[in-house]
């Protein structure tokens, strides 16, 4: 089960229950969001449950048509599946030097530079 401890400094759950909160939140049936999808109910199930096999993981794209039916941060979403978004694969290859200091940082470290750190725009 992927699980993140934090995302801009907020606490998370898994991706599945995320996900099913997002659902939730649209008042949407997992049938119903499968029709969107283009997907079956039991797939949608086992999304929310954590029950998928490495072969069935969701996809970028899959993710991508998620995020926009569920109005959610695909980046989130991306981070929440094991992923790495596109924007920050671009930031990875153009100062990987920077990345390969934070990778070796411990979480007090991570910690005090976030304090430092600008905060970033709510959202509204």
């Amino acid at each position: 089960m992927i699980r993140s401890k934090h995302f801009v400094g907020v606490q998370l759950m898994n991706f599945g229950d995320h996900v099913k909160t997002l659902r939730n939140n649209c008042q949407l049936t997992q049938a119903e969001l499968a029709r969107r999808l283009d997907v079956s109910m039991s797939y949608i199930s086992k999304v929310e449950r954590g029950r998928l096999h490495s072969g069935d993981y969701p996809s970028e794209k899959f993710i991508h048509k998620l995020a926009e039916e569920l109005e959610a941060d695909e980046d989130e979403l991306l981070m929440l599946a094991g992923k790495v978004p596109l924007s920050i694969r671009r930031r990875i290859r153009e100062r990987p030097e920077v990345f390969q200091i934070i990778a070796k940082m411990n979480d007090k470290q991570i910690d005090k530079l976030m304090g430092d750190l600008p905060k970033p725009p709510s959202k509204a």
